[in-house]
């Protein structure tokens, strides 16, 4: 199925460019001419390589761990009769190609109720590619979390990290909670601007052994804490990454080890997926997962499943409704409360409507939007210029908007 699916993308490539279809957004300088190379450290983060290596960073040069799929697959057949995909942006009507044509969007996959209403691939790549997920990779571990804690490894979302991370014993992440952790609420001081001088660059470079202290050691330095554990959500890669050796110390498992066994396999994944490795031996937690398009519409109908596929639970319902159900959050931790628009729940981005809707996001325009009660589920990835909508509004804006007309599309709710 998979090399079908790879051939007639293929062929339908050749096929756009023999009719002379419309240039991609800044195809030159994202590495046309040169068919999107794939970069190498440090190059491999910048124009023109993100193209070719956000979506094949196995090839990049950096340590990665395998994350094997299973013989079950999920089937994710074509919908019958899809209707045209319309959307409204700045009060003037859009079609999915035109949000396309305006974007700098890899790979766009919109499924109801597991049929695939669209899939869109752009800028040469096929549905063997294998997108990175930035921080979309925290739902993920997420995810692990609260099946480790359905099995008894995790004992308590209440318990100090430094539990089952020995070496954070006396630092302050040690002390904060489990579950401080998943809302972002340690408190602790750490700068997340993406301008190259911020805390997060400095655990960037820890993390792949570029310079300064290894991980668990940078960790231990941030020991400021700008308001109390628990009150306030303050979006920290850091924590994320505590997260992760909370998993690998509770379970004795690499995180690859447990994605397999606990998601990717009985999910039904199509492809093996993968996680960077950082210069420790750690998975990049935060910000390093890998896996194919559709394999991540797979995890978004799973979500939209509330966790079961056939029936069979996967993920603890109980927990992933705590982890993305707006109305069980704290106050501070509501939409319109824990930011201006999202909620915050377990690594989750919550909307702000009566239906339960939530997010996986990424920097750079990765996203996948999932509405369980009308089955919708959109993945997008993506190079958008800037890291985050702060400093780059409009495509980020302009992507809430399709979601909106997917929703108004096919039926969901958007009260």
């Amino acid at each position: 199925m998979d090399e079908a699916r790879t051939r007639a993308a293929l062929l339908l490539a050749l096929l756009l460019c023999s009719a002379g279809v419309h240039a991609e957004p800044d195809e030159e300088a994202l590495g046309k001419s040169q068919a999107y190379p794939v970069g190498a450290p440090p190059t491999w983060y910048t124009t023109p390589y993100r193209v070719g290596s956000w979506s094949a960073l196995d090839r990049v040069g950096v340590p990665v761990r395998a994350v094997a799929r299973g013989a079950d697959v999920m089937a994710l057949p074509d919908a019958a009769a899809p209707p045209a995909i319309r959307y409204r942006w700045r009060n003037i009507g859009y079609t999915l190609d035109d949000y396309l044509e305006r974007r700098l969007v890899t790979g766009l996959l919109i499924l109801k109720n597991g049929q695939v209403v669209a899939e869109r691939y752009r800028y040469a790549r096929t549905p063997d590619a294998r997108f990175l997920s930035f921080s979309m990779a925290k739902s993920v571990t997420s995810l692990l979390v609260g099946i480790a804690l359905d099995k008894g490894l995790i004992a308590s979302l209440d318990d100090p990290a430094s539990r089952y991370v020995k070496d954070l014993e006396g630092s302050a992440y040690g002390a904060t909670t489990v579950r401080q952790l998943l809302r972002m609420s340690s408190g602790i001081h750490f700068t997340e601007r993406y301008d190259g001088n911020d805390d997060v660059a400095k655990l960037s470079r820890a993390i792949t052994g570029a310079s300064g202290p290894r991980p668990l050691a940078l960790l231990r330095t941030f020991n400021e804490r700008a308001a109390p554990a628990g009150e306030k959500f303050a979006y920290a890669t850091a924590e994320t990454e505590v997260l992760g050796r909370v998993l690998t110390g509770a379970t004795g498992k690499a995180m690859a080890e447990l994605t397999s066994e606990w998601l990717w396999k009985p999910m039904g994944a199509e492809r093996d997926a993968f996680w960077r490795v950082g210069a420790d031996g750690q998975e990049q937690a935060g910000g390093g997962f890998n896996a194919t398009l559709r394999d991540w519409g797979r995890l978004g109908l799973l979500l939209a499943q509330d966790g079961q596929r056939d029936g069979r639970a996967i993920v603890p319902r109980e927990y992933l409704l705590e982890a993305t159900d707006a109305t069980r959050q704290p106050p501070a931790f509501a939409p319109r409360r824990a930011t201006p628009f999202f909620g915050y729940g377990y690594q989750f981005w919550l909307y702000p409507l009566k239906t339960r809707t939530f997010a996986l996001q990424g920097i750079h325009g990765q996203t996948i939007y999932v509405q369980p009660a009308s089955g919708i589920v959109m993945v997008q990835t993506a190079v958008f210029d800037q890291a985050s909508g702060r400093t780059e509004p409009e495509p980020h804006a302009e992507r809430d908007a399709l979601w909106r007309g997917v929703l108004a599309t096919l039926g969901g709710s958007l009260d």
